[in-house]
């Protein structure tokens, strides 16, 4: 999950539902295409120090073990939104999942033959719209039913623009009523001092975490701070059968 958050902020003309549709990318064109959005949204537009990145692709050790949704724009062809899903046979090949690499999961560890991450969540800045993430958050839940998961995780970026205090707001409005239970804690490698920043800025709720959180899941943690993305990353856990119906309903209505 990262750039997501940033829908909020932008206020592009809405597009109509029927011309998005979401699918996984199963050619090594299309697999590109995803490597390309998300160049485009972390290092061009965010200024995400990508080092493996090359020919304007962000490409990392995870990418080939996950798998890669798309949404595109039926009337151009071209992709706009993506995030990459990693099952937990993958995750056991890839030596672990994404989010250990800024948390430890050891509390969860019971859990790992039935979790699925998602993260590299972006969309392209002329889509930022309820349609595109319903889009994704569709062809997701769509997986997770599918492939019979128990659990979601992720981790759902904040950008630190500001030096930190929109991250520590939003942390503090959210923590205090949708925090896991002990046993689902996990633990920042490289924490966000969020203690000794502002806390208590009137923020707007990222629709990422937002949705996440309608949906049922918790904020498990305390938020890393992640320098090369400079964000503040928090771990979200959904587990499948917290899923709220109303919201599943939604979301699983609009894919196709």
């Amino acid at each position: 999950m990262s750039a997501l958050m940033n829908a909020a902020q932008s206020h592009p003309a809405q597009q109509p539902d029927n011309r998005l549709f979401c699918s996984l990318a199963r050619t090594g064109a299309e697999f590109e295409e995803a490597q390309r959005i998300r160049y485009k949204v972390f290092s061009e537009e965010m200024g995400a120090r990508l080092p493996n990145s090359a020919a304007g692709l962000d490409n990392d050790r995870f990418d080939k073990y996950c798998e890669h949704m798309l949404v595109r724009d039926r009337d151009t062809d071209r992709v706009v939104g993506t995030h990459r899903i990693m099952p937990p046979e993958q995750a056991v090949a890839a030596g672990g999942y994404y989010a250990e690499t800024e948390f430890d999961m050891e509390r969860l560890a019971h859990l790992r033959a039935h979790m699925v991450e998602v993260d590299r969540s972006c969309v392209h800045p002329d889509y930022r719209d309820g349609a595109t993430i319903t889009q994704l958050w569709g062809g997701l839940a769509d997986y997770v039913i599918q492939h019979q998961h128990e659990y979601l995780i992720g981790c759902a970026s904040i950008n630190m623009r500001d030096g930190g205090h929109y991250a520590a707001s939003v942390f503090n409005q959210l923590y205090k009523t949708h925090a896991a239970p002990a046993e689902y804690r996990v633990f920042p490698h490289c924490p966000l001092p969020w203690q000794s920043l502002n806390q208590n800025l009137d923020v707007i709720i990222p629709p990422l975490i937002k949705g996440c959180l309608r949906m049922g899941a918790y904020i498990a943690g305390e938020p890393a701070w992640d320098a090369d993305f400079n964000t503040a990353d928090l771990f979200i856990l959904l587990p499948v059968a917290r899923l709220n119906e109303r919201y599943a309903k939604h979301y699983l209505r609009k894919t196709g």
